[in-house]
């Protein structure tokens, strides 16, 4: 698989410094070309959202969240024990430390990663947190479909296509975290693994109350 030489897509330009060129390189590397798409699209959807809203953003930044967002579901980024959403944000903070970005700019693009299914939070956050939420919603769900011009959909849906997206995604967030299912509780991703495994047990937050160690 290679990368997608656009320089830019629904008048969105695609970052291709060496820092993005890198980070697109180790998804590559890593990835499929199902997350890859799906990666570039999140970040052309999330970009049209924040320039339809007139909103400040790091473009850079951005573009090296969505590129990192789900790596963690990938098996050379898969931890044992953690949610996919943190792996992916401790491998992009990793990547960014490694190329001397100050501090701001790790915590940012982490949180931007790790709080992408976020519901109900990460749209109060940064700009690129809220805008990386909003493109993920966007390419998943469907969120704010409407917005997006029928023009700009068919022409990142051409350069990234989606590829019968809507039967490969739950098998493919299943797969990310099949072995350690634990790290979907509280979280939607309950959803996947109760669609994915027969008579899946969700643990419940009432009943880690109502069966701790206290008495009363």
């Amino acid at each position: 698989m290679s990368v997608n030489k656009l320089k830019s897509v629904a008048g969105i330009v695609i970052p291709d410094s060496a820092i993005a060129t890198q980070a697109t390189e180790l998804l590559l590397d890593h990835g499929t070309e199902f997350l890859y798409n799906h990666s570039l699209r999140v970040f052309l959807f999330s970009s049209l959202n924040g320039n339809r809203n007139n909103l400040k953003y790091d473009a850079e930044l951005l573009y090296i969240a969505s590129v990192f967002h789900d790596l963690g579901l990938t098996p050379y980024y898969s931890s044992p024990d953690k949610r996919f959403e943190v792996d992916g944000a401790d491998a992009a903070r990793d990547f960014l430390k490694g190329h001397g970005l100050p501090h701001e700019s790790l915590q940012l693009v982490w949180d931007t990663i790790a709080l992408h299914t976020a519901i109900g939070i990460a749209e109060h956050k940064e700009n690129e947190v809220a805008l990386m939420y909003s493109g993920v919603g966007l390419d998943v769900m469907g969120e704010g479909y409407d917005n997006l011009s029928p023009e700009n959909r068919e022409e990142i849906i051409s350069a990234f296509p989606r590829n019968d997206f809507k039967k490969k995604i739950i098998p493919t967030f299943f797969g990310g975290f099949e072995h350690k299912t634990e790290t979907t509780f509280g979280n939607i991703k309950a959803d996947v693994c109760a669609f994915m495994i027969p008579n899946f047990h969700r643990k419940n937050f009432c009943d880690c109350i109502l069966h701790s160690p206290w008495s009363e």
